[in-house]
């Protein structure tokens, strides 16, 4: 029979379900990230039982992502302060706005509430800077300068 007349499955026209991608590097997270790691495979793990099809599936793929993160995660030493690192809060004057962000692991960052991965350009181009120092940042030299670093409360 020619290929024309065949009819063809509705799964050969679905799209591929590919793997969650893993940010590259160091899965390096904050006190506070790592709860909320272990706290997502615990929601995800509860849901299972309930769930069916695609539902199940789609659950499962986000728990394999989870379950990565929590068995790579490496929490990071505490920040001492007086330079910009993993874990600080950085109050910086960029384009003579003033502002604060903490730098925190991939998967804990939320821009919208000032939570910056440390993998972020703006993270790296502050990064080992001191109060008073000014960085290079978007192809300007003294972008930045950094007003304060200090190192938040544990969670």
């Amino acid at each position: 029979m020619s290929v024309a007349f065949r009819r063809e499955s509705d799964e050969e026209h679905l799209e591929p379900k590919f793997e969650i991608p893993i940010p590259p590097g160091p899965n390096l997270v904050t006190a506070r990230g790592l709860a909320l790691t272990q706290a997502r495979v615990a929601e995800l793990e509860a849901l299972l039982p309930g769930l069916t099809d695609d539902a199940l599936e789609a659950t499962k793929r986000e728990l394999r992502y989870w379950r990565t993160r929590q068995a790579t995660a490496q929490l990071a030493p505490e920040p001492d302060g007086e330079a910009v690192e993993f874990g600080c809060a950085v109050t910086y004057r960029l384009n003579g706005q003033e502002r604060t962000i903490h730098i925190v692991g991939d998967d804990e960052a939320d821009p919208a509430a000032g939570l910056i991965s440390f993998s972020a350009p703006l993270s790296r181009a502050m990064m080992e800077a001191m109060p008073g120092e000014t960085v290079a940042f978007g192809g300007k030299p003294d972008a930045i300068e950094i007003v304060a670093i200090t190192v938040p409360d544990k969670a």
